[in-house]
């Protein structure tokens, strides 16, 4: 999904801006998904791809969302280099927003952490 800056400035809030197209970081327990213990589906905010159940869910205690697994193919990670080390870095596999990052200390069944952004995600609530 290809769309120019001021297309998506037009479609996001700033912060949403900020992390999705920018790279950005929110705030350690700024967003209210953080606390989100409904059944649902966690989507990009950017293009509303559905990336992560709500079963994969889990309270890693840094104060962003964070999940076990992503949805199959919902993802793609690359190397980022910033902050004087290397990450794998977590965007949409549709849009390419930038949602966070995945870290090999989660619990089982996978052993990752997908730490992710509030802001960069959209919750849909099971109906």
């Amino acid at each position: 999904m290809q769309k120019s800056d001021d297309d998506w400035k037009r479609t996001l809030t700033r912060d949403q801006f900020h992390v999705l197209r920018e790279h950005g970081t929110e705030r350690p327990g700024s967003s209210g998904l953080n606390g989100e213990k409904r059944t649902g589906m966690f989507k990009c905010a950017g293009c509303g791809t559905p990336l992560f159940s709500s079963d994969t869910k889990f309270e890693s205690g840094t104060g962003w969302p964070s999940f076990w697994a992503p949805l199959e193919r919902a993802v793609d990670t690359t190397v980022d280099r910033s902050l004087f080390m290397a990450r794998t870095e977590v965007h949409c596999a549709t849009c390419g927003g930038h949602l966070g990052h995945v870290f090999p200390d989660g619990p089982a069944p996978t052993g990752q952490r997908y730490c992710m952004n509030g802001v960069a995600l959209a919750f849909e609530p099971e109906k």
